[in-house]
């Protein structure tokens, strides 16, 4: 397509854009935004079939290619508008595009463009954190339906979710990467339990999950019974395809920088951005922060070219984890004093958000991954490093 038509199309999704987002919500993804102005953008954006841009026509995508889908993300993320990033778009959905049937494609996939069904990872458990492949939730074949029982940890918006994709042992005597399938069964059912953990920034977005006679359709498990784990192994690297800035992730997110955020928190009166040490320190994390889209951006081209390994979005997640807690130590120090807020007069909503957003990021190098996980995988499959 000649570079006239894809301006012509990024002023088309600019002039949509400027029309139907309201003010209020170019803030971002942020808890506070009005629900019903939320719920009104969040639906055109799903009747615009924007929410998976490149996602097939018949699975609820806009079906364009990656040039046009690109244009799309990246001016909502210009103005900051709020965007649908739950588990089922960012992580289930390419799956299911890659390991699905045809029919639990047109089952699940048009449901999660639509924003109409959420979704929560089961993967992690007690004793089954890095070693993944270790864990022991099973699943017993009964007739037409699998029978779970287990547990499950550190498991996101479990108390809320509609659906849960689950690692499930369906072989106890097979080595344990190939006793395990890869499932799909709603929440709202009897024989689970949850049981929401609170965190140390106060919220109470990961739970703990059991299963008790929990129940899960047969042909609902993704890819081959005990075969889960190619699944599960490539649906990681679209997680961390995501949390690494890949697809134009972290130059969205630093659309406001950190300069921006310390004249809106801290404000330009104590003549914090006029602190040499200060101003050196925001002008590398920004240098840092665009040199990892410019980065991630190449790689994932030459991956899709067949040029490197698929594991190369380990490489941006350990760079993301490292550059976020970064940039939020940088927000504290120009904070000063204002960043110790918990609650009460004195500080502004924002102060009291970065202070309990600092306190988050210091789990960023763990989820998802730690980063210990993500440097044996570069060294292993991106490097092809011997052991």
């Amino acid at each position: 397509m000649s570079s006239a038509s894809i301006e012509e199309f990024r002023q088309e999704v600019r002039s949509w854009i400027e029309k139907t987002l309201p003010p209020e919500l170019r803030v971002g993804n942020r808890k506070d935004l009005p629900r019903d102005s939320l719920r009104k953008w969040l639906k055109a954006l799903a009747e615009r079939a924007w929410i998976v841009p490149d996602w097939p026509v018949e699975y609820g995508g806009a079906g364009l290619d990656r040039k046009h889908a690109a244009i799309v993300k990246a001016e909502l993320a210009a103005v900051r508008a709020p965007i649908v990033r739950g588990f089922g778009v960012s992580m289930l959905g390419p799956t299911l595009l890659e390991f699905g049937t045809d029919e639990q494609k047109q089952e699940f996939l048009p449901p999660i463009a639509r924003n109409e069904m959420s979704w929560c990872q089961g993967y992690s458990e007690p004793g089954a954190g890095s070693d993944l492949a270790s864990l022991q939730t099973r699943a017993v074949r009964d007739g037409d339906e699998y029978v779970i029982t287990g547990q499950k940890i550190w498991t996101t918006s479990a108390d809320t979710a509609d659906w849960i994709f689950c690692l499930v042992r369906t072989d106890p005597d097979a080595p344990k990467h190939d006793g395990i399938s890869f499932i799909l069964f709603p929440m709202r059912q009897p024989g689970i339990e949850v049981s929401p953990l609170t965190l140390i920034d106060g919220s109470a977005d990961f739970s703990q999950v059991f299963f008790d006679g929990a129940r899960a359709q047969a042909r609902h498990v993704i890819g081959p019974v005990n075969g889960g784990w190619t699944v599960a192994k490539r649906l990681l690297q679209h997680e961390r395809s995501t949390d690494g800035g890949s697809e134009g992730g972290i130059t969205g997110a630093m659309k406001e920088t950190l300069v921006d955020v310390v004249k809106r928190e801290v404000g330009l009166e104590n003549g914090v951005l006029a602190d040499p040490a200060i101003r050196q320190r925001l002008a590398a994390q920004e240098l840092e922060a665009r040199a990892l889209g410019l980065t991630m951006r190449r790689a994932l081209e030459e991956a899709r070219a067949g040029q490197t390994a698929r594991d190369i979005g380990s490489l941006g997640k350990y760079r993301w984890a490292n550059m976020v807690k970064g940039e939020q130590d940088i927000a504290m120090l120009a904070l000063g004093t204002q960043g110790l807020g918990w609650s009460g007069p004195g500080f502004k909503d924002t102060q009291l958000e970065r202070t309990r957003a600092w306190l988050t990021t210091r789990a960023d190098s763990i989820w998802g991954g730690t980063n210990e996980i993500q440097l044996n995988v570069i060294a292993k499959r991106v490097l092809r490093i011997p052991e």
